[in-house]
């Protein structure tokens, strides 16, 4: 009766005595107890403090749980970001910490392997946001039946090949036209399908996300969410959109309608806004106007307050920088609502397009 899972009576920490085990605290600190002695909480003792979790949490049966901002086995570690800004860094597009699938420790998720061998992960992405098994038609964790077959599994969503549908790809689709000339109608005048923004069915695309009217055209050819800076204004509030390019008002220009042609300031007042830290005009890549860098127009990859930012090094995904799902900032893709990835490539929303 003294036997734990393991054939050890008390777990050799304490003495059997008619069927019961007496765990052995003879310091009397009480550390050591369960039904058959298996929590030790001296294992949670700080070597340097001697302080149960470093004084930064609480023990439980030989375990660590720290409080907010600490972590390490004792606790001995302590965020160098706030728990506020850990908890937003963690938090998935759908609200939820770490989506419920894994452990955020300083701004970043542990994600909860379903394999305790830990070989490689059902669950990934930043926030954990992303459940392979929902690919499967039935869960085997050594199956390769993604998608049934016919498609590819992207963050836990079946994108299914050409003639296939459902959410799992298992259903035919009758088209009359072969997949070549169906994907030949959904081109147009662009390199890819649908414009690289929606989906091909016997030659007709759906754009999306679905139920975004600024997503629109034939091919998907037009795309609104290009007139809006990352802070969702539209043409800078001084135009109006039209299929992705901004119509400015009278007495404004640029790509977003963000520079006015009137400047109330002098012409060295402005060049001294527009030097950078190294004290080169908008980094020779770029004229000033009224305080503020204009980008060469002729390398379309420059970008940045002093034009020193290089496009071409965001991600791109099936040939398209961000994906045609985000804004190019920097060096790196911001992603529209609904869309993660470094290229913008994957889709989070409740509907699959």
């Amino acid at each position: 009766m003294c036997k734990n899972s393991q054939d050890i009576i008390c777990s050799n920490a304490g003495t059997c005595h008619c069927g019961r085990c007496k765990c052995d605290n003879s310091d009397g600190s009480g550390l050591v107890y369960g039904k058959f002695c298996e929590c030790d909480d001296r294992e949670c003792i700080d070597d340097e403090t001697e302080e149960i979790c470093g004084g930064h949490g609480k023990c439980y049966c030989g375990n660590c749980y720290c409080k907010a901002g600490w972590h390490g086995d004792k606790c001995e570690f302590q965020c160098d970001i706030t728990p506020w800004e850990s908890k937003r860094r963690c938090t998935s597009p759908d609200g939820k910490i770490c989506s419920n699938r894994g452990t955020c420790v300083c701004g970043e998720c542990t994600c909860h392997d379903v394999d305790p061998t830990g070989d490689w992960g059902d669950i990934h992405g930043d926030t954990c946001e992303c459940d392979e098994r929902d690919c499967r038609a039935v869960y085997d964790r050594y199956s390769d039946d993604f998608c049934s077959g016919h498609g590819q599994c992207n963050c836990g969503r079946c994108d299914c090949k050409a003639g296939w549908y459902g959410k799992k790809c298992e259903h035919p689709q009758s088209c009359a036209l072969s997949a070549e000339e169906s994907i030949r109608k959904c081109q147009g005048s662009s390199d890819l399908p649908c414009s690289g923004r929606g989906k091909c069915e016997c030659g007709k695309c759906t754009c999306y996300p679905p139920g975004d009217r600024r997503v629109y055209g034939k091919t998907c050819e037009c795309d609104d969410r290009r007139c809006e800076d990352l802070d969702g204004v539209v043409c800078g509030g001084h135009g109006t959109c039209s299929c992705g390019r901004c119509v400015c008002e009278r007495g404004w220009f640029g790509k977003l309608c963000q520079h006015p042609r009137k400047c109330n300031m002098t012409e060295e007042q402005s060049k001294n806004l527009c030097e950078s830290a190294d004290g080169i005009l908008c980094s020779g890549k770029g004229s000033c106007h009224c305080g503020k860098c204009i980008c060469s127009a002729e390398e379309w990859y420059i970008s940045g307050e002093f034009c020193d930012c290089d496009d071409r090094d965001c991600d791109k995904h099936d040939g398209l920088i961000c994906t045609g799902n985000g804004i190019c900032s920097c060096g790196n893709c911001e992603c529209w609502d609904g869309w993660n990835g470094n290229a913008c490539e994957i889709w989070l929303g409740s509907e699959y397009p």
